[in-house]
């Protein structure tokens, strides 16, 4: 009860404090939001709701509300969407019953300090509502007097909207389109999202959160390897030789089946100094983890990968998190996600995983744009169009060298337009997929197989080539009866260019992500071949 008296006669200084803080979240969030969320129009009121059939039986006077708006210096955006939310409830108050704090602001409560705590964002720290968190946990729900509630109810309101403008709309510091990311962030709807969690009471969140589900997988990785790191996390590894094999024994072979104990390769704690079966097996989960080659050898690639430090891993993980609410919270219907740095293409089918398949990307000089399209053509024995850059560069010079050049290549000028017939020869191979945009990116066949079975595939001009064009095309054509096994082997090899137009909408995202979690369980990681990842930690975690 001490601590209580003395919060009570600090009170006046922490109402000055949070009138600061007040002004600066709501102008802030004002501003940042503008109309896009569509909640400046009046919404419906309730009337139905009243104190003999709510859950609780405290309400307000609306004339009480406008007063204390028209007091704070905030933008009209953000004042409508506090206004909004308590016209449809019919002035009903959300954080309090007659019992005192409900359920729900406890429970939002510890949301938000789990949110602190694991994203190391205490920009949204509240020490006013902090001090009445801390009374009502130590003295019970009913510790708020009548004389405190009302602006305790409206201030968690607020606390709301800026937590939830920040753990599931991102970081709104970092320009996406200045780090290269050209796909749309997503739009959230703030009032349905706290009017669920009102009514759920503050359970279930993970049911109604506007994140991708991705998102909350790497949550729960963060919180295993801030637990690794708490316990010392792994120490680098020195190696006595080139290259570990099954059979080794040495000191050091002890350190590395620590190291892959910690990650959860190594199934079961073992100290000798054996390179067994075991651990070969416990090499191959790591190097399947990590996109490289499952020889169950350490040395090289995987080697370098072991010693990156915990707080390396740490940062990749927050960055993907960052990158997981850009995006939409769970896609519906058919789309295809390309993962560049994965070299891998998913197929979705009414949003559930169906297929994928291995991609080549462009090279580190001639980037693969992130961004995203809908599908529109699918075009049977391409004409490749040769790009003006490509032309410049590379074929002016191989026709100096050699004047029968074209012919021996295939190629044919259009008017100005240099090109390649269909056929063998071809670079698109004998299907591309459309989906108009200004980058001048497409997926296509390749006649060069033989790339597919690289571990990184950097080796195109920034198009995407696709390892299996045929069964992509035959699932985007799959509900139209005229395009048969024999119908699509006929458009592929008859030298005649043939449009398609897809009837189904189907979305590509073509995406970067370095850290995420597999259909089993596991945390992947690659590499950060275009440096996006080391751009965003710059602006992330800078001091």
């Amino acid at each position: 009860m001490a601590s209580l008296l003395g919060y009570f006669c600090l009170l006046p200084i922490y109402m000055k404090l949070f009138t600061l803080f007040l002004y600066l979240t709501l102008v802030f969030y004002g501003c940042k939001q503008g109309n896009s969320n569509g909640h400046t129009a009046k919404p419906f009121r309730d009337t139905a709701i009243n104190p003999s059939n709510s859950f609780s039986s405290l309400f307000f006077d609306s004339a009480a509300m406008e007063q204390y708006l028209s007091s704070l210096k905030a933008t009209d955006t953000a004042k409508n969407l506090f206004r909004n939310f308590y016209i449809q409830r019919n002035y009903e108050y959300a954080w309090f019953d007659s019992t005192g704090v409900a359920e729900q602001a406890v429970n939002f409560w510890n949301l938000q300090e789990n949110y602190i705590a694991y994203s190391g964002d205490s920009t949204i720290f509240n020490p006013y509502i902090q001090r009445w968190a801390d009374s009502i946990r130590a003295n019970g729900p009913r510790v708020v007097p009548d004389s405190a509630r009302l602006n305790i109810e409206w201030q968690l309101t607020i606390q709301f909207f800026r937590y939830a403008d920040k753990a599931y709309a991102g970081n709104r510091k970092l320009d996406a389109r200045s780090l290269e990311w050209f796909i749309p962030r997503k739009k959230i709807d703030y009032l349905s999202v706290l009017d669920t969690l009102v009514k759920e009471k503050g359970k279930s969140i993970s049911s109604y959160e506007p994140v991708n589900q991705q998102y909350r997988l790497l949550r729960d990785q963060l919180m295993k390897y801030y637990g690794i790191r708490a316990n010392g996390g792994w120490k680098t590894l020195n190696p006595s030789k080139k290259k570990y094999i099954l059979g080794d024994s040495l000191p050091e072979i002890r350190q590395i089946k620590s190291r892959l104990f910690m990650t959860g390769d190594l199934k079961t704690q073992d100290t000798g100094i054996v390179f067994n079966k075991s651990l070969e097996l416990g090499v191959k989960n790591f190097q399947r983890r990590y996109g490289i080659k499952e020889d169950g050898a350490i040395g090289g690639g995987t080697l370098s990968e072991m010693n990156k430090p915990i707080d390396f891993r740490i940062r990749q993980i927050l960055v993907n998190m960052e990158r997981m609410r850009w995006v939409p919270a769970e896609p519906a219907g058919d789309f295809i996600l390309v993962n560049i740095p994965q070299f891998k293409l998913h197929v979705f089918e009414e949003g559930k995983p169906a297929f994928n398949m291995n991609v080549v990307v462009g090279t580190t000089q001639n980037n693969t744009v992130i961004f995203t399209g809908k599908l529109k053509y699918v075009v049977f024995s391409p004409y490749w169009n040769v790009p003006p850059s490509i032309l410049k560069k590379e074929i002016l010079p191989a026709m100096k060298r050699n004047p029968d050049y074209l012919e021996k290549n295939d190629m044919e000028w259009y008017g100005d337009q240099l090109r390649q017939r269909p056929g063998p020869q071809n670079p698109l191979g004998y299907i591309k997929f459309l989906f108009p945009n200004s980058y001048n990116i497409y997926l296509h066949d390749t006649p060069s197989k033989n790339l597919f079975n690289e571990t990184k595939r950097t080796f195109s001009h920034g198009c995407i080539r696709i390892s299996d064009a045929r069964k992509l095309a035959k699932w985007i054509l799959r509900d139209e009866s005229s395009w048969t096994d024999p119908a699509i082997d006929n458009a592929m090899y008859s030298g005649k260019e043939k449009f398609v137009t897809i009837k189904k909408d189907i979305t590509v995202f073509v995406g970067y992500f370095t850290a995420w979690v597999d259909r089993d369980g596991n945390l992947n990681f690659r590499d950060d071949i275009y440096g996006h990842d080391r751009r965003m930690a710059e602006k992330m975690f800078e001091k």
